[in-house]
């Protein structure tokens, strides 16, 4: 039997920067027929039958690892959740032993996410298996990304023209960063709106607007991209208070209406509700995309997973 075409030119899913045009276009195109799937009656595909999925999380994740194992389980593999705390990483076990350990299980994917920035990238480097980033340090988190690019491609049908405002703590956000490229990439325009203590230094590098007055950076804006406050990665005094904060960047319903009408409103989760966004804004069928942005994040898991076994049964890769 013919394997099915594959879809990534690379062995791994680390970020999006390393991703084309099309590869992108064709995992949104994956994902949206997996969609149709998770609504079924019938959850159930054999795509992944007899591969074995690995989740390894340095950090604490509710939608991200829950998502992945439920990704992996309807596509019929075989989905090991690792705890960190109860494993020999508690016991000072490096990185790279733990990785060594892994390969030695001889697992198909490996899922990771770590505080470090780069850790993703160097158990590519040293299993035989192919990885996908879920979250490394502040640098990327690429299916957040794609699973954010799907809930608004079923939306809005395209992305050339749509003003896009990801807002807040966009210094340590790597959802922030893989959305920066991915959206840029797709021809969405991108605007950072953030006080000045929490954007990166030189953000213009990115080739994106910046503001930090939100009701400026909310003008006009077809998307509201909210972003958690990353209080647990703070050292020092980025913000007076959680409660000015609020006040000047939370998103509520009054600054809301200065966006595009009809404009929606997306957060990766989990929310600090009250902080970065009101529980009215929040809650709101009419703009509110939360919800769907989790039931997307499953669809476009198992295109990932499913893109990624295409090139393992394929074989030949670049890694």
């Amino acid at each position: 039997m013919t394997a099915p075409a594959a879809i990534l030119k690379t062995s791994h899913l680390l970020g999006i920067q390393g991703l084309s045009v099309e590869e992108i276009s064709d995992l949104l195109d994956l994902a949206d027929s997996y969609v149709a799937l998770n609504r079924a009656a019938e959850k159930k595909s054999a795509v992944l039958k007899g591969r074995t999925i690995i989740n390894l999380f340095f950090e604490a994740s509710t939608r991200t690892q829950s998502s992945f194992e439920l990704a992996g389980k309807r596509l019929g593999a075989d989905v090991l959740n690792m705890s960190v705390r109860t494993s020999s990483v508690s016991k000072g076990e490096t990185l790279l032993d733990t990785a060594a350990t892994l390969n030695a299980m001889r697992p198909d994917i490996l899922i990771v996410r770590h505080y470090d920035s780069g850790a993703a990238e160097l158990l590519s480097h040293k299993l035989d298996c192919s990885v996908v980033n879920a979250g490394d340090g502040s640098h990327e988190h690429p299916t957040q990304a794609l699973l954010d690019a799907l809930t608004i491609l079923r939306r809005r049908g395209g992305f050339e023209g749509l003003i896009v405002a990801i807002c807040g703590d966009v210094l340590h956000s790597r959802v922030a960063r893989s959305n920066i490229h991915l959206l840029s990439k797709l021809g969405a325009r991108v605007r950072l709106v953030a006080p000045k203590t929490l954007l990166p230094a030189n953000a213009e590098r990115f080739g994106v607007e910046i503001f930090t007055d939100m009701r400026e950076g909310l003008a006009g804006a077809d998307i509201v991209m909210m972003l958690r406050l990353q209080l647990e990665r703070m050292a020092g005094a980025f913000i007076p208070s959680t409660r000015e904060y609020f006040h000047f960047y939370g998103l509520d319903h009054e600054k809301l209406a200065l966006a595009k009408p009809g404009a929606l409103v997306m957060h990766p989760g989990p929310m600090n509700r009250g902080v970065e966004i009101d529980s009215a804004v929040a809650d709101d069928i009419e703009v509110s995309l939360i919800q769907e942005q989790v039931e997307m994040g499953v669809a476009m898991r198992m295109a990932v997973l499913d893109a990624l076994a295409r090139g393992i049964a394929s074989g030949g890769r670049n890694t």
